[in-house]
């Protein structure tokens, strides 16, 4: 009987403690929670701090990239306005060289047409008979580099002017003053299509034509 009434204690004990144990339990257990939640609180600033410096630096690595594109832009934009600005200065060059040796062609065939001979063998002089050559002399080593009759050339298209109410063109460096007429015999356009030379010959300078070998020279004054 006396052990009954103990067991009936002990049970009875269990069934007043168990709600009580079960609240300290939960409380217990919210606590844990309010910890991990409160640490994790924490980590999140800590690691949101930590991020804000790489987030700034991707930032300005993107924006220093942005301005890199930008610098290559206008630069490859400059490059492009520079060379449409050289070719168009090289166009108008090539036009006003194009322009200019169409006049010097067109002042070439009115000249030398109004300078024919009409009996060049009764008409012509040497520099003999002009009392000798008093023009300026070409370095006989230059000379030899760039005229004499292995260095022919046509007239029609160098730089052509007058001189003396004469035709002159330029050649080699030098202008060359035709100092009388052409002979009849040659061709109405022997300045566009025949091989022309100059020699030094006895007493001056002559201008001749490859076309008639043995036949003398028109005499010619040479000059800057």
């Amino acid at each position: 009987m006396k052990r009954i009434g103990v067991i009936s204690t002990t049970i009875l004990t269990i069934l007043l403690l168990a709600p009580a144990a079960i609240v300290y339990g939960q409380r217990d257990d919210k606590k844990q929670n309010d910890g991990r939640e409160h640490g994790a609180q924490q980590q999140r600033p800590d690691q949101n701090r930590r991020a804000q410096p790489q987030q700034q630096q991707n930032r300005e690595d993107q924006q220093a990239q942005q301005r890199d594109e930008h610098r290559q832009q206008d630069q490859n934009w400059r490059q492009d306005q520079n060379r449409q600005q050289d070719a168009r200065t090289q166009d108008r060059e090539r036009q006003g060289r194009e322009q200019q040796q169409r006049a010097w062609q067109q002042q070439q065939q009115t000249s030398w047409q109004q300078h024919r001979a009409h009996s060049f063998e009764s008409e012509h002089r040497g520099w003999q008979q002009r009392g000798g050559y008093r023009g300026y002399r070409v370095p006989e080593q230059r000379f030899r580099g760039n005229f004499g009759a292995d260095h022919s050339f046509r007239v029609f298209g160098l730089p052509f002017g007058q001189y003396g109410g004469r035709p002159r063109f330029q050649y080699g460096g030098y202008w060359f003053n035709v100092m009388e007429s052409y002979p009849e015999y040659w061709d109405n356009d022997w300045y566009r299509n025949d091989d022309m030379y100059v020699d030094y010959s006895g007493d001056g300078y002559y201008l001749y034509n490859r076309r008639y070998p043995g036949r003398p020279g028109v005499s010619i004054s040479i000059s800057f």
